[in-house]
């Protein structure tokens, strides 16, 4: 109880959104939570609208609910982001749920207040539609103050928000993830995942209400280091001839187009999409990346600035080296 109290008071506190705890689900990540969301709410053959790109782990929990995975492409030019109008033309009778994060892992896409509120017109006329709002990197903001969709009175009993401490309050192994929805979507949750888990870790549940408690200073600090290297990763990016790469708004990935890399070869080696690309990078420079197909782009692939500025210096000008010799 006492955790999700804590919930509740970081809701308010930095949402501004009233919940009671019995509207809060807490689970053993939050990859649990989005577990939960979708085995509770998708049936088989439901459609669930999901912008690209998105996390990996979104499609396959839609399929493992026997559910129909809609995308809505995005692209590097229109930000990663999808239209109030493209949502409205994906939604159809079979449609249970929209699925989005915001900040964006992989892009690193942020929807304002306004894109937000162009959103809530489209669902305020489809009230069978579930908007599954992903808010994990919410404190890794470059932007401004993170906007929650909940924050519409009108369609806030249509929103279930998933969050955790694995990014915000680098808590990743602790595995504390929450949802807040309306209470007869949170008991749902909470019969299944009573079947599955139980309750997380009570010592990491009492760390958990440590994190949602107290002073945000060194969430704020780390997000301040996190400016910090995306600056010092956009201008190494730049620096190489081929790649089209936008500015992320939040989280710390960057996520460029490198299909001008497809085709070519080191003349051992012959690059013919993402994956091919990223197994070239990780044997020759030594630095993991994703590809993009796993996201849904498959134009581009996933790099982290999660690590220290040395590291990623050294990183880029290894990945700069290996990808001179793709002619």
């Amino acid at each position: 109880m006492d955790l999700r109290e804590a919930v509740c008071t970081k809701l308010k506190r930095d949402n501004n959104l009233d919940y009671a705890p019995e509207q809060i689900v807490v689970s053993t990540g939050a990859k649990q939570s989005l577990a939960n969301i979708l085995l509770a709410l998708v049936d088989e053959g439901d459609e669930v609208i999901i912008p690209t790109p998105y996390w990996v782990t979104y499609s396959e929990l839609v399929k493992i609910a026997r559910g129909k995975v809609v995308e809505i492409r995005t692209s590097v030019d229109k930000g990663f982001k999808a239209t109030a109008e493209e949502v409205e033309a994906a939604i159809t009778p079979n449609t249970k749920a929209f699925l989005f994060s915001s900040p964006c892992n992989p892009s690193g896409a942020v929807y304002s207040k306004e894109e937000l509120a162009a959103l809530v017109e489209v669902f305020k006329k489809h009230p069978q539609v579930t908007i599954i709002s992903d808010e994990i990197y919410e404190y890794i903001n470059y932007v401004g103050e993170h906007e929650s969709i909940a924050q519409f009175e009108e369609i806030k009993d249509q929103v279930v928000i998933v969050n955790g401490l694995s990014k915000g309050f680098a808590m990743t192994g602790w595995r504390i993830g929450y949802t807040a929805s309306t209470v007869s979507i949170a008991k749902g949750m909470e019969k299944l995942q009573g079947q599955f888990t139980s309750g997380t870790c009570s010592i990491a549940q009492k760390a958990g209400v440590a994190a949602l408690t107290t002073d945000l200073k060194p969430t704020e600090e780390m997000a301040e280091e996190f400016t910090r290297r995306k600056k010092r990763v956009l201008e190494l990016v730049n620096e190489i001839p081929g790649i089209v790469c936008s500015e992320p708004d939040g989280a710390f990935y960057i996520f460029p187009d490198m299909s001008s890399y497809y085709g070519k070869s080191d003349g051992e080696i012959f690059i013919k999409d993402s994956a091919d690309l990223c197994m070239y990078i990780l044997n020759t420079a030594h630095v993991s990346s994703v590809m993009g197909a796993a996201f849904g782009e498959p134009n581009c692939v996933r790099f982290s600035f999660a690590n220290s500025l040395p590291n990623i210096e050294k990183g880029w000008a290894r990945i700069k080296e290996v990808l001179s010799k793709l002619k």
